[in-house]
């Protein structure tokens, strides 16, 4: 599922909604989710998972092409964590397929 999908489906969902708004909803959530990601705060949404930082130390890694030794620095990636309510939701759907 794209961005694009999702302000689709929440417009199809809510037909009072128009369709800017809808693509406005969904920019400000993932904007908002993105700033607080940015600030090093973690986000639960309880029943769906939770977003957090996890650090990378630095490392030397190789340049596949030339076999080089790289110095790759350190980094905070994002991680997301499925909540059990999410696990269980998914695990079911595909027992049936």
């Amino acid at each position: 599922m794209t961005k694009s999908d999702l302000i689709a489906e929440l417009a199809g969902r809510f037909p009072q909604l128009v369709a800017k708004d809808a693509d406005m909803s969904v920019k400000m959530i993932l904007d908002a989710m993105a700033e607080a990601l940015a600030r090093g705060d973690r986000i639960e949404i309880r029943g769906f998972g939770s977003f957090a930082l996890n650090y990378r130390p630095p490392r030397v890694g190789r340049n596949p092409k030339s076999g080089e030794k790289v110095e790759v620095p350190e980094k905070w990636v994002p991680h997301f964590k499925a909540g059990k309510e999410l696990r269980e939701r998914v695990d079911g759907s595909l027992e049936s397929i």
